[in-house]
């Protein structure tokens, strides 16, 4: 499915879970591939583009919140999480959702707002540990 999601010249602005922090994704090719580019200041993160079908499907599945537990790619991902199945060998992807080394991590942190914005899922916004859902 094509989402909107913009450009390099026009991204999506998007603000994380707790509403703290700005961030921008838009999609770019790399390698033949469309994948989405997450901009947070000055550290860009790359996902893959089929995160945003494949996560939609998982909570459609689960049925009820899910905590989004998101970290950084050097610590664990707490069992049960958003974060944790986005690394997780059982997932459509086989594995990290991420696609660039040493920042592979956040996918709970940057992935729940977009799919927020593109009507896909309920994310609260809390302070700390955050949740969502499929719509």
């Amino acid at each position: 499915m094509a989402y909107k999601i913009g450009t390099k010249e026009k991204p999506l602005k998007l603000k994380t879970p707790p509403l703290s922090s700005d961030y921008t994704m838009h999609v770019e090719e790399k390698d033949g591939k469309e994948i989405l580019i997450c901009t947070v200041g000055k550290t860009i993160l790359h996902y893959n583009m089929a995160c945003i079908n494949d996560l939609h499907a998982m909570l459609k599945k689960h049925g009820d919140w899910m905590d989004l537990g998101a970290a950084d790619e050097q610590k664990p991902a707490k069992e049960g999480t958003v974060e944790a199945w986005g690394r997780s060998t059982k997932n459509p992807a086989g594995g990290w959702y991420g696609l660039k080394k040493g920042f592979r991590g956040r996918f709970g942190m940057y992935i729940p707002p977009l799919m927020e914005a593109l009507g896909l899922a309920e994310v609260t916004h809390e302070a700390k540990n955050n949740k969502m859902k499929a719509k």
